[in-house]
This record gives C-alpha cells, sequence and structure tokens, in this order.
C-alpha cells in the first residue's frame, strides 16, 4: 500500500512536510490543549463544577457567547454587503475601503478598544447622539457587542469576496433574461455558491469574538455579573492565583467553542453537498431557477 500510495503521490518530499506539520501542530495546538486537559483532570468533580458553574461566570458566559454570536450575525449580514459592493461595483476610493476592511487585522486590540470606547463614550462622537436618545453604548453590553462586531467584519468579507468574484456575472444575466427577478436571482443562484464561504467566515467571526479580550475590556466597563466577559474571568482567576479555576472555565470555553464549530462546519458541509447536488447541466436554466424544459420553451 505504501508502494502504490508512493507511485501516486505527484509532490516530491511527502514524508517530511508532514513530518513538520504533525510537529508543527503538535507543538503550538495539541500539546498546550492537552495541558489544559490535564490540568482540568487534576481537580476533583465537585471542585471542577464549582469554579466553572459560579453566578458571576456564568453571567461571562452569557455575555462573550451570546455577544459573539449576535456579532458574528451581524457580521454575516454586512459582510456580505460589503463584500458584494467590493466586487460588483466601481466607484472612487474603492481600494481605500477594501484596505480598510483590513484594518482590525492590523490595528492592536488595545488601540481598538480604546478608539471605540472614545467614540461611543456618554460624551463622545457616536455616543452624545446615542444617549440623546437613552441608548448607552460604551460601558454596557451593547459596547462588547459593538467591539465584538468590529474585530470580526474581516473573517467574513474575506471568505465571501473571492467565492463573489468567482461567480460569472453572466449567469446572473442568464437569470434576469429568463424572468428571474432579484430576489429569486439572489436566492438561487447566488446564495448556494456563497453559502459555504459565508458559513466560515461567520464561524472564524465567531470564534475571534469569544476568545478577544484587549478590545472588549474597554468599552465593556468590567462590572460584575454585567458586563465582564469570559476571558476576563480567567484573567482575574489567574490574578488571584486561583490557576485550577482559570483551567476550568478555559476548558469550558474551549469545549464550547469546540461544539459550536463542529456545528457550523457541518451545516457548511451539507450546504456544499446541496448546492453540488443541485448544480443542474443546463447553467441558463439553473441560473433561473428553471428545470430544463421550461427554460428551452422560454428561449423558443
Amino acid at each position: 500500500m505504501a508502494a502504490r500510495f508512493k507511485q501516486r503521490s505527484i509532490v516530491p518530499g511527502f514524508g517530511l512536510a508532514l513530518g513538520f506539520t504533525v510537529v508543527y501542530l503538535c507543538l503550538i495546538v495539541l500539546i498546550p490543549l492537552s495541558a489544559t486537559f490535564w490540568k482540568a483532570s487534576t481537580l476533583g468533580w465537585a471542585h471542577f463544577w464549582h469554579a466553572a458553574t459560579a453566578p458571576r461566570v456564568i453571567a461571562s458566559y452569557e455575555l462573550s457567547f451570546g455577544g459573539a454570536l449576535i456579532g458574528a450575525f451581524i457580521n454575516l449580514f454586512f459582510g456580505l454587503l460589503v463584500a458584494w459592493v467590493l466586487v460588483r461595483y466601481e466607484f472612487p476610493l474603492k481600494r481605500l475601503f477594501d484596505s480598510l476592511v483590513d484594518l482590525p487585522f492590523a490595528l492592536p486590540t488595545a488601540v481598538a478598544g480604546i478608539a471605540l470606547t472614545t467614540i461611543y463614550a456618554p460624551n463622545g462622537l457616536l455616543g452624545r447622539p446615542l444617549a440623546a436618545i437613552g441608548i448607552r453604548a460604551a460601558y454596557s453590553r451593547l459596547g462588547v457587542v459593538i467591539a465584538m462586531t468590529f474585530i470580526g467584519l474581516p473573517f467574513v468579507v474575506r471568505t465571501v469576496q473571492p467565492v463573489l468574484e468567482d461567480l460569472d456575472a453572466e449567469i446572473e444575466e442568464a437569470a434576469a433574461s429568463l424572468g428571474a427577478h432579484r430576489w429569486q436571482t439572489f436566492r438561487r443562484v447566488l446564495l448556494p455558491s456563497i453559502l459555504p464561504a459565508a458559513l466560515t467566515g461567520f464561524a472564524l467571526a465567531f470564534a475571534r469574538a469569544v476568545g478577544e479580550y484587549g478590545s472588549v475590556i474597554f468599552i465593556a466597563g468590567n462590572m460584575p455579573m454585567k458586563t465582564e466577559i469570559t476571558p476576563l474571568m480567567i484573567i482575574t482567576k489567574l490574578q488571584e492565583y486561583d490557576y485550577a479555576g482559570a483551567t476550568a472555565i478555559a476548558v469550558v470555553m474551549l469545549v464550547a467553542s469546540f461544539v459550536l464549530l463542529l456545528a457550523v462546519n457541518l451545516v457548511q458541509k451539507w450546504a456544499s453537498r446541496q448546492t453540488h447536488e443541485d448544480d443542474a447541466p443546463d447553467s441558463h436554466s439553473a441560473a433561473a431557477g428553471l428545470d430544463p424544459p421550461r427554460a428551452q420553451e422560454g428561449s423558443r
């Protein structure tokens, strides 16, 4: 079997490359995560449960995971819109706006947190008009969602943008020529193609927001039971030399994040499979959402 596999291999150096990959992943990912689970396994079940389910910790779970989900859904909608505008339209300063999408990647998280706090504070540029209508952005749960949305936007845009660039505009024109209106074109032609990439961006944005610390703590206010995020709880436990409690919280976050990401990946795989199964041999009829006989009658 090994000889047969070597005959099929075209790219040289597979064994060496695979060895470096496994060693690198073990050093960077597997060993640290295994150490976390090993440390948690040394705790008694009662101690672990008490540390992971304290009321203050539960409140931080609700804020971190709930805020991350809200921010990811916001980025899913507006990220698709931004990617569509950047791909489909030509306008002045397009390259500048395209580069601004990557700003949350390059900007230090502390700088992003200070900037967001300054803007959304009660006396800030955006915080003042919001406060005038009774909306408090900074030092509230809304501020946490704003920060998580800010740092997650590039993930959706950069995963959807290449897919939109590869889509042929002639398919949309064919759909329009066969009588499909804009919503039908989007739902039956564009959405099946970009859905797997959009779900990938959603998962990445969610994962980044759950573990975000620097850009959130400044605008959150860090009020116990109200605006404390889970990463802050871990830091607080470490500062109190409660390493067992910090490890227990970290394990809960790790397992919950893994389960949610696994679910998103399964949905993405299902959507990709449905897209391939629904592909018709006639691209024009598929573009219009019609079966081939009806498309042929319409062409006549």
